[in-house]
């Protein structure tokens, strides 16, 4: 663990000259430093009366004004007090990717509650560790997952329907008087014992992330908003407040139910202007466009939480008009945005990767050795970031909310948060990304711990040793492996491993492949020695179902889709496509390609209603026929 005494003396800022500074030139009314000092709610309220007429959210089958999306909040902020009282306490929001999540989330900041949005998709159990640690007296949600809802409830805690809200229950504003200081949300991320943990967020954090966005990013009036993230992810918070608390208007889309191919479309359709979302779902995006097709609407591109590479810089500039601009980031949970990397179509990339950046306000980035003291411009070190607007500390966990952040040395209201990211500071104070310094990892920018993962396989019978890794696979995206070592005259099959994983973790946390050994190569010290574990290569994995190759043409062209998609030399007919590592992003990407290759017409849901070459060849042949 780091000293904060011997951090004192080197923490002066770091220069920051970009040679040819790229920002955003339109109008835009800026958000002063003062507007901070509020409730979220305040702002929110602000934006209604100046604006009551706006939209404010709109969906393919809902559309809300300003002054509607604030008066259906009213009404549960008045259903929640009736209920919980005016503590400042936890409520659980268990909502699909629609209007009633975001309506919600600010029903319960209305009515001066912490706000914990959870994702009905994730696994029961998780969803369950996540109650339990937020000790959440009363959950929220809709007739849609009335079933989930009264099983989660149970005897411990309160149910609320919105959709059985009583018209005695006010559109009045509550008007409650809430210090900025106070918690406004739990976000909960991976955690490396095997548990969830809790990342706070006080009304006052929340608002300086929007301030810096807004004054960055020039948010304004006309622009539209995409909402892409599930609302229990933290990035969600700046697409779901930058629109919000500034008068412009937010866009969800449901990618899990959609699909990338209308996401184009979508776009133009809807003339989004500001996208938002993680390199790997930008790739695979912009992999659906056509040679020359571009996206006119959108003025400013977001990407954050992973690499961006040249790569994609490159398909940004064949892809976005003239106009548009790309943003690179650092950021976390616990710090938000601390460095930005911004790029027009004149902006040339040296190397394959692309920096996170230059600094941010409120934000100093400090590299530091292992011993807590400052490293030189080129040198590596671990990324700490020193601010008075970091995260309060993680939902009753005390002694890792001490570990990880520090209290400012020079007993100021700063402090000093340890990322556990490593990076090097050019001479111009421009920062790159090099690495994690442990084995907490990113795929498609969500934090994982693999630790959780390995905690679960080791729980099984079968498994005496364990160790999972991301690795860079096709395409340079990165995936989760899990290399097994099985217990005394056990022989587990990859189908036993991933049901043990899918009954405890969110599809995202699932291993892409499985790779069973004899023992975990060990360095000369005795410890994991994970750069030595072996390639997954391309033979398909040991599953419960046999080997049966394919029968008919439409069968023969359907397995070779398989194959090219997981990198595997071949699959059976009867092979599932989630035993084999599939996913609902990767799922998209087939089904484009199956009906490209065998001129076809089917929906993004085919996979997970026909998960194998012969169900999916028996659907295809009777539309053919």
């Amino acid at each position: 663990m780091h000293d904060s005494s011997k951090i004192a003396r080197d923490c002066s800022a770091q220069p920051s000259s970009q040679t040819r500074r790229v920002s955003p030139t339109n109008p835009f009314i800026e958000f002063h430093n003062e507007e901070i000092e509020q409730s979220i709610s305040d702002r929110f309220e602000q934006q209604v009366a100046r604006y009551p007429d706006r939209i404010a959210i709109k969906t393919g089958s809902c559309t809300l004004t300003y002054d509607a999306l604030n008066k259906a909040a009213n009404q549960v902020a008045w259903a929640i007090l009736a209920k919980q009282g005016k503590a400042n306490e936890p409520v659980a929001l268990l909502f699909e990717h629609h209007v009633p999540m975001i309506t919600a989330i600010l029903g319960a900041l209305k009515a001066g509650k912490i706000s914990v949005p959870l994702d009905p998709s994730f696994p029961t159990p998780r969803i369950a560790l996540m109650l339990e640690n937020s000790q959440a007296g009363l959950i929220v949600g809709n007739n849609h997952h009335s079933s989930l809802l009264d099983q989660l409830a149970g005897a411990e805690r309160r149910a609320l329907y919105v959709d059985e809200l009583s018209s005695s229950f006010s559109d009045e504003n509550p008007g409650l008087s809430i210090a900025p200081q106070t918690i406004a949300s739990i976000m909960y991320t991976s955690g490396s014992t095997g548990q969830p943990k809790g990342v706070t967020q006080s009304h006052h954090n929340i608002l300086q992330k929007v301030m810096s966005h807004t004054n960055d990013f020039h948010i304004s009036l006309d622009d539209r908003l995409s909402l892409l993230y599930s609302c229990g992810f933290s990035a969600s918070v700046r697409n779901i407040f930058g629109a919000l608390l500034n008068g412009a208007a937010l866009f969800p889309f449901d990618l899990h139910k959609e699909g990338l191919d209308p996401l184009a479309k979508w776009l133009m359709r809807e003339n989004i202007s500001m996208y938002f979302s993680v390199p790997t779902l930008f790739r695979r995006f912009v992999g659906t466009l056509d040679e020359s097709e571009r996206i006119s609407s959108v003025r400013l591109i977001y990407l954050g939480s992973e690499g961006v590479t040249k790569e994609d810089v490159e398909l940004f500039k064949k892809h976005f008009s003239a106009e548009c601009i790309l943003v690179n980031s650092l950021a976390s949970n616990e710090t938000g945005t601390a460095r930005q990397y911004f790029i027009d179509k004149d902006t040339e990339i040296e190397g394959s990767t692309v920096p996170v950046g230059y600094e941010v306000r409120d934000k100093e980035v400090l590299l530091l050795d292992e011993e807590g003291k400052k490293v030189g411009f080129n040198q590596m070190g671990e990324i700490a970031v020193r601010s008075r607007f970091l995260s309060p500390g993680y939902w009753r966990k005390p002694d890792l909310t001490q570990t990880k952040f520090l209290a400012d040395p020079n007993g100021g209201d700063e402090r000093i948060y340890l990322t556990g990211d490593l990076g090097l500071m050019l001479p111009d104070g421009c920062l790159l990304h090099m690495g994690r310094k442990d084995f907490q990892v990113k795929v498609r920018g969500i934090k994982i711990e693999v630790g959780e993962i390995e905690s679960i396989l080791l729980a099984l019978e079968q498994v005496k040793e364990v160790a999972v890794v991301a690795s860079e696979g096709q395409g340079e995206e990165k995936r989760l492996i899990a290399y097994v070592v099985a217990a005394a005259n056990c022989q587990p099959t990859v189908s036993v491993l991933r049901r043990a994983l899918r009954e405890k973790l969110p599809d995202y946390m699932i291993p892409s492949a499985f790779v069973l050994l004899e023992a975990l190569p060990l360095t000369p010290t005795g410890k994991l020695d994970r750069r030595a574990l072996p390639d997954p290569g391309r033979s398909r994995p040991e599953l419960e179902t046999p080997l049966v190759l394919p029968r008919t043409e439409v069968e023969r062209k359907l397995a070779r889709i398989w194959a090219e998609a997981f990198g595997l030399e071949e699959v059976g007919i009867h092979d599932d496509f989630f035993e084999l590592g599939g996913d609902s992003l990767l799922a998209t990407q087939l089904v484009s390609r199956v009906c490209t290759a065998l001129e076809v017409e089917l929906p993004q849901t085919c996979v997970f209603e026909e998960p194998t070459v012969a169900e999916l060849a028996t659907r295809i042949t009777q539309a053919q026929g």
